[in-house]
C-alpha cells in the first residue's frame, strides 16, 4: 500500500479515509480566491462496504493511504429477488451482493457477465463492471423509415435489464446496443 498526496488523487483509485475503503468516482480541483489559500481537491467517493457516495473536499497537502483492495475475475450468474448471485472465477467460490448494494450497476448485468470483484480483508465488498456492455432491447417504439445514423433525434428505449436509455430513431426491438457503463449511454449497435 502507498501513501499519496490529495493532490495524485485520481479517478478508479482505491483509498482509506477515516480507515474506510472508498472508490474516487469523480476528481476536481479548485483554486480559492483567497491570496495564499491552498487549492482544495473535491471528490465524490463510493464507500467500498456500503455503496454510499459521499462529497468530500481536501487540501492538496493532506496524505492518504491506498486502500488494499484486489481485483480478482468474477462471473454474474443469476438474480433471486433482490440478492445477486456471482462466482469467483479464480477459487469458484459463489458470492452474494442485494440489489440495493448494487444500485444502478445491476442494470449492466446478464447471465454469464464477465467483470472484477473488489476484495477488502478478503470478502468481497463491491464490483467493477467492464466499460461497456452488450444488452438486447426489449422495448422501444417501431424504427422510423428514413431515419439515419447521422440524424440527431432519440426515442426512448427499455433494455433487457430494465435500464432505461435513449437510442437512435432508426433501431428496433431485438437490437443489441453497446452501453457505456459509467454514463449509462448508448455507444453503438454491438459488432458495429
Amino acid at each position: 500500500m502507498g501513501t499519496f498526496a490529495a493532490s495524485e488523487m485520481k479517478r478508479k483509485m482505491n483509498i482509506l479515509v477515516d480507515g474506510l475503503p472508498f472508490l474516487v468516482l469523480e476528481v476536481q480541483f479548485a483554486s480559492p480566491s483567497a491570496r495564499g489559500a491552498s487549492t482544495l481537491v473535491k471528490v465524490r467517493i463510493r464507500n467500498l462496504l456500503n455503496g454510499a457516495v459521499q462529497d468530500k473536499t481536501f487540501k492538496t497537502s493532506e496524505k492518504f493511504d491506498e486502500a488494499d483492495v484486489e481485483k480478482v475475475p468474477a462471473a454474474f450468474l443469476y438474480a433471486t429477488g433482490t440478492d445477486y448471485h456471482f462466482m469467483d472465477n479464480e477459487t469458484y467460490d459463489q458470492f452474494v451482493i442485494s440489489a440495493e448494494k448494487l444500485g444502478d450497476q445491476k442494470y449492466y448485468l446478464k447471465e454469464n457477465s464477465q467483470l472484477q470483484a473488489l476484495k477488502y480483508n478478503g470478502s468481497v465488498v463491491n464490483l467493477e463492471l467492464p466499460a461497456t456492455v452488450e444488452l438486447a432491447i426489449r422495448e422501444t417504439d417501431p424504427a422510423i423509415k428514413g431515419a439515419s445514423a447521422s440524424g440527431r433525434s432519440a426515442k426512448r428505449a427499455i433494455l433487457e435489464t430494465g435500464l432505461e436509455v435513449l437510442v437512435p430513431l432508426y433501431i428496433e426491438p431485438g437490437t443489441i446496443v453497446r452501453v457505456n457503463t459509467e454514463t449509462g449511454e448508448v455507444t453503438g449497435r454491438a459488432g458495429g
